[in-house]
């Protein structure tokens, strides 16, 4: 069984800002929130950073988190907030409806330490209805490792320093996670870690899982020939709808 560091803020030793945006998630951010009290009892923060929501996100993340912060509408600008007040060594940043393996905070502590990495995220699994998540959440987690690329489903998690030189998220519409994975391979590789994030699978359910896959291949496509971000968040937001 993995060992729980110490993590009491009051000690001084290295503790986890875990990083939540959120954007009209009162149906999730309970839920979100709670999954996290053991790893705030164990001395890491969590801060919801909303993205001006038309529902009741905001009051009903803030019984359960340390912080949380107001910033324009988009990921990459919502967690950029957040990190700008976060006060632990290691950001951790994790989407309103993905929950966090046990031992989660060991793992991350652990692992960068020993492999003195700046940088990692964690494999995934996909839950919902399709029968094809299985395999796409394989075909994820393979293409991750073997690209150095991670994505926002699986919980990246980054040293501070390293997130500042890197520059945070760039302000882009989609892809920021794509683009920051691609600044910080060029302070260290990925600490790849086996253990699963569970994230769910209401995208791939609510558009189909191969159109999903089909899609999002063909907006990666576009970007990494230099597509701007802002016409494929459209496409994005236009399949959505």
């Amino acid at each position: 069984m993995t060992r729980h560091p110490e993590t009491s803020r009051a000690s001084g030793a290295p503790f986890i800002s875990i990083i939540v945006p959120a954007l009209n998630e009162a149906g999730e951010i309970s839920a979100a929130i709670g999954a996290l009290a053991p790893l705030r009892r164990r001395g890491h923060e969590v801060i919801v950073a909303d993205g001006v929501s038309s529902d009741n996100t905001l009051a009903l993340a803030r019984p359960g988190a340390d912080r949380v912060v107001s910033a324009p509408r988009g990921r990459a600008s919502q967690m950029n907030a957040g990190a700008a007040i976060a006060q632990g060594e290691v950001l951790l940043f994790l989407h309103a409806d993905t929950r966090l393996p046990e031992d989660a905070d060991a793992k991350v502590l652990e692992g960068l330490a020993s492999t003195r990495r700046a940088w990692g995220r964690f494999d995934v699994r996909i839950a919902g209805r399709s029968r094809w998540l299985p395999l796409i959440a394989f075909l994820m987690n393979l293409r991750s490792r073997a690209t150095g690329i991670a994505t926002g489903d699986q919980a990246m998690f980054v040293r501070r320093e390293a997130f500042v030189r890197a520059g945070g998220f760039p302000a882009l519409a989609l892809m920021e996670d794509v683009a920051l994975s691609r600044s910080l391979k060029r302070v260290s590789r990925p600490l790849c870690l086996a253990d699963r994030v569970v994230t769910s699978g209401r995208r791939w359910d609510s558009r189909g899982a191969l159109r999903t896959v089909l899609l999002m291949s063909w907006l990666r496509f576009r970007f990494f020939f230099g597509a701007e971000p802002s016409r494929l968040a459209r496409l994005y937001d236009g399949e959505r709808g």
